[in-house]
């Protein structure tokens, strides 16, 4: 296993204090899946108070205190940081995820104090000095199989979160979750535990699942089959089984539809944390307006106006996770105008109309989101790979310089001012009247909208 120089000389420090370093978590599990490690976590096994601890980090890095009462310190090392903490055995004493007793002993076993962590593929450890894996919980072999089981029932239930967690897990790594694990996690759903937990820390799970796993699916499906989607999520549950013309659709429900355009949505991310996780979520919720507006009419089934339908239940589902006003009104014109670019497309919609939507939506985002709707699903023309419609309204977006922003308005305030208007509430109206215009393409110079606004057009 590949470890930091500073963590090696750390290490032999400890050695001379007859304590020991061991690598634990995510950092040895990642080893093992042969992802890219980004965070070490190192517990400490052999000394008597962590101020010890605090005194060794110091001589190499600075150390920030804030986690020192959990037996955590957080040290930092040219630009870099690593978690530094005791062997700890945790206690829920309440609800929320603050309400802990944490006991700190540095000579507790390993095996012991991997107890408190969720699944076995997270209780591993890699002892610094031995350069050997410490696996008392079976990850190993559960990584193997692709296997995610937890560890202990009791530990297990004292927080939450770790069903999410189980959920993104399963998704991010293709694994499936272990019979006894299922069992358990159904029963914390059943029982409704989930509620006790902060939307801040699910989020944080669904930000996970959405931009780390290959497939997001299989943690939704996941998630319906513990009763999640059922019992929290009501916006997404109702578009499960909710018919779609098997013309356009004939992959089936709206679920299976919306299941694969999230799949699709992943291969065409660009890296960007912020921008992908807007066009995740703008792609889960693309159809939730589907569940009210479809119509089956002799043997006809259509879902005309599901667009502006899903702008309520795309914003209480999106409330539901994140208090994040501008970023959740962002998705909201994605959603309204999805099915634009295929109908601007056959219908062959004139300048004036591109640069009209333009001005409501960023036709980059928007086609991003309709690729995806228009791939993801099972017709002949979407296994192609190839979305005619949304390639040429970029073709034509760019054409008309409004790719990813609307026109910049060929006449400002100023202008009025220049030409003897008097500051008013009028202003406004008028440079309204003559954005419009520039819209329209009746002009398309500041000379001409000068010559507009005198009259001469």
């Amino acid at each position: 296993m590949i470890i930091p120089k500073i963590i090696k000389s750390i290490s032999k420090k400890l050695q001379e204090k007859e304590s020991k370093a061991i690598v634990v978590g995510g950092s040895v599990r990642d080893h093992f899946l042969s992802l890219p490690i980004k965070d070490y976590d190192v517990e400490v096994y052999g000394l008597a108070e962590i101020e010890e601890l605090e005194e060794i980090l110091s001589a190499y890095g600075s150390v920030n205190l804030v986690g020192k009462s959990f037996g955590v310190l957080k040290f930092s090392h040219e630009g870099e940081e690593y978690d530094f903490s005791f062997p700890r055995t945790e206690e829920k004493t309440g609800q929320g995820h603050k309400a802990f007793d944490v006991e700190c002993d540095g000579f507790m076993s390993f095996e012991k104090a991997s107890l408190r962590r969720d699944f076995t593929i997270n209780a591993m450890g890699y002892d610094v000095e031995k350069e050997q894996f410490i696996d008392p919980h079976g990850g190993m072999s559960d990584i193997k199989n692709k296997i995610l089981r937890h560890i202990d029932d009791q530990t297990f239930v004292e927080d939450a979160l770790r069903v999410y967690r189980g959920v993104q897990f399963v998704a991010r790594f293709d694994f499936s979750l272990a019979p006894q694990s299922f069992e358990l996690c159904a029963k914390m759903v059943e029982q409704g535990v989930l509620e006790e937990l902060a939307k801040e820390r699910v989020y944080e799970e669904f930000k996970k699942l959405l931009l780390k796993s290959p497939q997001p699916s299989k943690g939704f499906v996941l998630m319906r089959e513990l009763g999640i989607i059922k019992k929290y999520y009501p916006e997404l549950d109702v578009i499960i089984d909710v018919p779609q013309s098997p013309i356009w659709h004939p992959e089936g429900d709206v679920w299976t539809h919306t299941m694969m355009t999230v799949d699709k949505m992943v291969t065409l991310k660009i890296g960007k944390e912020k921008h992908d996780l807007k066009m995740m979520f703008s792609i889960l919720c693309h159809d939730l307006g589907k569940a009210t507006h479809t119509q089956i009419q002799a043997y006809k089934i259509s879902a005309i106006g599901h667009e502006k339908a899903g702008i309520e239940p795309t914003k209480s589902f999106l409330y539901r996770l994140t208090n994040e006003h501008d970023f959740i009104d962002s998705i909201l014109p994605l959603v309204l105008y999805h099915l634009a670019p295929s109908i601007y497309y056959r219908g062959g919609a004139k300048n004036s109309t591109i640069r009209k939507l333009s001005t409501k939506v960023n036709i980059e985002e928007l086609v991003m989101v309709a690729r995806a709707d228009f791939l993801g699903r099972s017709t002949e023309a979407s296994r192609s790979g190839i979305y005619e419609g949304g390639d040429w309204l970029l073709a034509k977006a760019k054409e008309l310089n409004v790719y990813n922003k609307p026109p910049k308005p060929l006449i400002q305030g100023r202008d009025l001012i220049a030409l003897g208007y008097t500051p008013s509430k009028e202003f406004k109206r008028i440079l309204d009247e003559v954005y419009l215009a520039q819209i329209e393409g009746k002009i398309s110079t500041r000379e001409e909208g000068i010559f507009y606004l005198e009259g001469g057009v």
